[in-house]
């Protein structure tokens, strides 16, 4: 079923995440997007007919009539362009009807990502650059333990850094909790697992925190949360590589060398460097974020935000190998009954 949403080859297919900010830059101003509305139990199938350019969705179980005007409303002002009165005009809100859930058999382990699926992630790598990387590693873990289950993603979260540059969506932590605890819930009654497992691979620490405290607040009794580059202090911030720089190029291309765009990589990689905002930068124009767009209008970085050479300096094996190492610990941890695990959203920024 994932295998039919998950990005396969960017630049491809009706699912947005799929695509770069450059592409989507190039299309014609006039071009539409769906943002579809169904339930847990609608075919992705069924949801990517809906138009040529498809939003994730956004699912009934997860959400008050109050939520689900406060998400859209919140979406059509960030995409395409954020806070442009255009964006109504571009948007289009299919809702399908909600579904009776089948019953089915409850997994030991829930596990899905709460992911920025809609960021722009520079020239060469996809919007949904954080969700594919998520998915490998939990792909990986489905894999080695018996009754480990993938959930649909949740796509939507809080976010700075990629709305000066358009094609991202924040939805604010406050609604992030709010989803979260009602996804969660929705799971939780549905499946009826033993545990949640949520991960995710973006740097936003408020984004992370709103993860842990929708958990906190859900029915869900036996849970872990894990942002997966806790373990790559040593390779992201040490070496001042935070957005989609060497670290994260080299993580989508484990998964596939399709999924980064061959006009730009890897012939370019010098001329990305050149156009990259360092992390320093990126932090001093956070706190206004008019400053910010003003910034990239006069500037034209290209949304790279740290160092992209050090994608010459990693070796994939170590960097893949602390993710995974750590996301299996923590799944033995559930499964064994441990409750000692910590569950926070991490300390650094990246």
């Amino acid at each position: 079923m994932l295998n039919n949403y998950l990005p396969q080859r960017v630049n491809s297919g009706p699912w947005i995440p799929a695509y770069t900010l450059y592409h989507l830059r190039s299309l014609p101003a006039k071009t539409q997007f769906v943002l579809p509305i169904c339930s847990l139990a609608t075919p992705y199938s069924e949801i990517a007919a809906l138009g040529e350019y498809v939003l994730p969705p956004l699912f009934h179980e997860a959400l008050t009539d109050d939520l689900k005007q406060k998400l859209v409303e919140r979406i059509t002002r960030c995409f395409p362009i954020y806070d442009s009165d255009e964006n109504l005009k571009r948007v289009k809100v299919i809702e399908l009807p909600e579904l009776e859930l089948p019953k089915r058999e409850s997994p030991r382990v829930l596990a899905f990502s709460v992911d920025t699926a809609i960021e722009e992630h520079g020239p060469h790598l996809p919007l949904g650059t954080d969700t594919i990387q998520s998915y490998n590693v939990l792909r990986h873990l489905a894999e080695e333990f018996d009754g480990f289950e993938l959930g649909r993603p949740l796509e939507y979260g809080q976010l700075t850094w990629g709305l000066p540059f358009g094609f991202s969506v924040d939805i604010t932590t406050e609604l992030l909790t709010q989803y979260v605890t009602n996804y969660c819930n929705a799971v939780t009654h549905w499946l009826q697992p033993d545990a949640l497992y949520v991960v995710d691979v973006h740097g936003s620490i408020t984004h992370r925190q709103a993860i842990v405290d929708g958990i906190e607040q859900s029915d869900a009794k036996r849970w872990a949360f894990r942002w997966l580059y806790d373990p790559l202090a040593e390779y992201s911030f040490q070496r001042s590589d935070q957005h989609a720089g060497g670290v994260e190029t080299i993580l989508v291309e484990n998964v596939s060398e399709n999924l980064l765009d061959s006009d730009w990589w890897p012939q370019r990689l010098d001329d990305i460097a050149e156009h990259q905002m360092s992390f320093e930068k990126a932090v001093e124009l956070t706190p206004d974020l008019d400053g910010f767009c003003d910034y990239v209008q006069e500037q034209n970085p290209n949304g790279v935000i740290g160092d992209i050479t050090n994608y010459r300096r990693l070796d994939l094996s170590q960097v893949f190998g602390r993710m995974l190492d750590l996301a299996r610990s923590d799944v033995q941890q559930l499964l064994d009954g441990d409750q000692s695990q910590t569950q926070n959203a991490g300390q650094d920024l990246w």
